[in-house]
């Protein structure tokens, strides 16, 4: 179980209580320390994380860094301020056999009941043409993996966004990559806090190959 953290002290409780309530308890769980300034990696030590220490800027270095840590032989991953169902981990188990790959639905929380229902609704959807065209869209906050593929794939591309698409095309080359619809997870809704047409548009843009511009800019060097 690998998550990727910068600054996310506020929300890493929430996660880690969430996979402490899984059916199916992850074998360990991995918190990258993406250079925070606040206390994210006390903040996981003290939920019994391993942190690791990435001080390279950047989600896809995060993410290298816990494959590359990571001991067993399928590699989960969320982000730090999402939340999966408490069966997210036993679907996806459920779902390995004869796949190098998995991913699931995911849904907006901290908004209305409504747009969350419509945000669900509409993110399967999207996932299902993505699949019927042969291109599983992947994403970070709700996928996992055979640690052997991923390393036979390259890892994950050292770019600033869509690395998890990026590794998924390259995954989905090397054998079976497998939509498990049960396996659902809650993410925070400040991925939309310029509003629900920029972040669609930002989407858009990706799915037309750009792999920058996503993520809002953050010192390099530390200062």
């Amino acid at each position: 179980m690998v998550v990727p953290a910068y600054d996310e002290a506020a929300y890493l409780p929430r996660l880690l209580s969430a996979l402490e309530r899984q059916t199916r308890l992850p074998d360990e769980v991995i918190v990258v320390d993406n250079r925070s300034t606040d206390d994210t990696a006390s903040v996981a030590r003290a939920w019994g994380a391993t942190v690791v220490a990435c001080d390279t800027p950047g989600v896809a270095y995060a993410r290298q860094a816990g494959l590359l840590a990571a001991s067993g032989d399928w590699v989960a991953s969320t982000d730090a301020d999402s939340k999966p169902s408490r069966q997210w981990l036993e679907h996806l188990h459920g779902g390995a056999p004869n796949a190098v790959a998995l991913y699931g639905p995911m849904r907006f929380d901290e908004v209305s009941p409504l747009a969350s229902v419509a945000s669900e609704l509409g993110y399967r959807a999207f996932l299902n043409v993505m699949a019927a065209v042969k291109r599983p869209n992947l994403a970070g906050a709700n996928m996992a993996f055979s640690r052997s593929a991923a390393l036979l794939a390259g890892g994950y591309p050292l770019v600033e966004a869509r690395e998890d698409v990026l590794l998924g095309f390259a995954l989905a080359r090397l054998g079976e990559v497998r939509y498990v619809p049960h396996a659902l997870v809650e993410t925070s809704a400040r991925r939309v806090k310029g509003g629900f047409g920029r972040f669609l548009w930002q989407h858009v843009k990706n799915l037309g190959g750009r792999t920058t511009g996503y993520f809002e800019r953050r010192p390099q060097d530390g200062s």
